[in-house]
C-alpha cells in the first residue's frame, strides 16, 4: 500500500495503517531519543510519547514537511521536555562487600547512562551534512559527552550534525531561528572538541584485531590475571560505573581498582555481547553454589591495539542484552 493511502487510512482512525506508516521510522526514532537522554528506559518511554502524539495529532500533519521531519520535530520536543522536568535516576552507593576501592579521580556528572544493544542499533540513512559517522555517533564516549551539554544545543548538534537535517528544518522543529540554531550549533560543536582525542583508532567491528583483543580481556578478567589485565590497557585507560559515580583514570588506579576485585576472591565468567557499537561483556559473579549470577554488563572502549575505557553498568541492563540473571558457572 503506497504511503498516500495509509496516510488517509490513518488518519480516518485506522490504527493497522498508522502503525505501517511509522514503521520505517520507529527504531532510528528510538536511537534519537536514546542520544538525547543517554537512557534506554528513557529513550522508550519518549517515543512512546511520541508515538502517542503524532497519532493524535496526525489529522493535523499539512505535509509541508515530510513525515519523517515531523516525527522527529515531536520526538525531538518529548526529548527536550523530559530533560527539563525529569528528575535523573540517583547515584547508588558502592555495596561490594570485602572491596574498599581506591580513591575515585572524579565523580561523574552522568550517572543516569545505559548502554543501547546494538541488536536495536538501525543503520538508518544520515543526511548529506552529517559530519559522524554511524558507529561514533552512538558510541558511549559521544552519548556521554552529549549529556552534559545544554539541552537546546544537544538537540541542534545531533539534528545537525549527526542527522545531517539543514538548518532550516532544525529551526523548523524547534521553533526557531536559523541564526539561533547556528550559534547553538557553533557551542556546541566547541564544546565537543574539548573532548579528548583518542590515541588511535579502534580495531573494526567484527575484525580479527577486535577479537583478539577481547578475547586477550575475557581471558585475563575470568582468570583474575591482574598483569595480563594491565598489559591490556592505555596509559590514560579510564573507568567508570554508572550509576554508581567513581571514575578512574590511569592504568595505576585502574589497576589497583582491579586488585582489589581480584583481592577479594571475586571471580567472573564472562558473556560476550555488543553494546553501542563497541564489544561487551555479561559479567557473572562465581558463587560456590555453582551457579555464577549476574552482575551487569562491561563495555570496552578501544584504541588500536589496547583498552582505553571500561565502562560497567549494573545488572538491570542484563535483559535488554538478552542475558539471563544468572548461569551455571563453567
Amino acid at each position: 500500500m503506497v504511503t498516500g493511502e495509509l496516510m488517509s487510512k490513518a488518519r480516518a482512525g485506522d490504527g493497522e495503517a498508522f502503525r505501517a506508516l511509522i514503521q520505517p521510522y520507529r527504531v532510528e526514532l528510538q536511537v534519537h531519543c536514546y542520544r538525547m537522554l543517554g537512557s534506554v528506559q528513557d529513550a522508550e518511554d519518549a517515543l512512546q510519547d511520541t508515538l502517542l502524539a503524532a497519532w493524535q495529532g496526525l489529522t493535523g500533519f499539512e505535509e509541508r514537511a515530510s513525515l519523517r521531519t515531523w516525527l522527529y520535530r515531536i520526538a525531538t520536543n518529548r526529548c527536550l521536555n523530559a530533560r527539563r522536568a525529569a528528575s535523573r535516576r540517583q547515584a547508588k552507593e558502592w555495596d561490594v562487600p570485602r572491596v574498599e576501592p581506591p580513591e575515585p579521580t572524579r565523580l561523574g556528572e552522568v550517572v543516569w547512562l545505559q548502554p543501547y544493544p546494538d541488536t536495536l542499533l538501525d543503520q538508518a540513512p544520515l543526511g548529506p551534512e552529517a559530519r559522524y559517522e554511524q558507529a561514533e555517533s552512538v558510541s558511549l564516549a559521544f552519548v556521554t559527552a552529549l549529556q552534559v551539554l545544554p539541552p537546546r544545543q544537544l538537540a541542534v548538534l545531533v539534528l545537525r550534525d549527526v542527522l545531517g537535517f539543514h538548518a532550516a528544518e532544525v529551526a523548523g522543529m524547534l521553533d526557531s531561528t536559523v541564526d539561533s540554531v547556528t550559534s547553538a550549533l557553533k557551542r556546541a560543536r566547541a564544546a565537543l572538541r574539548r573532548r579528548p582525542a583518542a590515541a588511535a583508532p579502534a580495531p573494526a567491528p567484527g575484525s580479527a584485531a577486535e577479537d583478539a583483543l577481547t578475547a586477550k580481556f575475557a581471558r585475563a578478567w575470568e582468570s583474575a590475571d591482574l598483569d595480563a589485565l594491565v598489559a591490556l590497557l592505555t596509559d590514560d585507560v579510564f573507568m567508570s560505573m554508572p550509576p554508581i559515580p567513581f571514575e578512574y583514570e590511569g592504568r595505576d588506579v585502574v589497576a589497583r581498582f582491579c586488585a582489589g576485585i581480584f583481592g577479594a576472591g571475586r571471580r567472573f565468567d564472562l558473556v560476550p555481547t555488543r553494546a553501542n557499537g563497541q564489544p561487551a561483556f555479561g559479567a557473572y559473579l562465581r558463587g560456590a553454589n555453582g551457579i555464577s549470577h549476574g552482575t551487569g554488563i562491561y563495555v570496552l572502549t578501544l584504541a588500536g591495539d589496547r583498552i582505553s575505557a571500561l565502562t560497567r553498568f549494573d545488572n538491570a541492563v542484563l535483559p535488554w542484552f538478552g542475558l539471563p540473571r544468572s548461569l551455571p558457572s563453567r
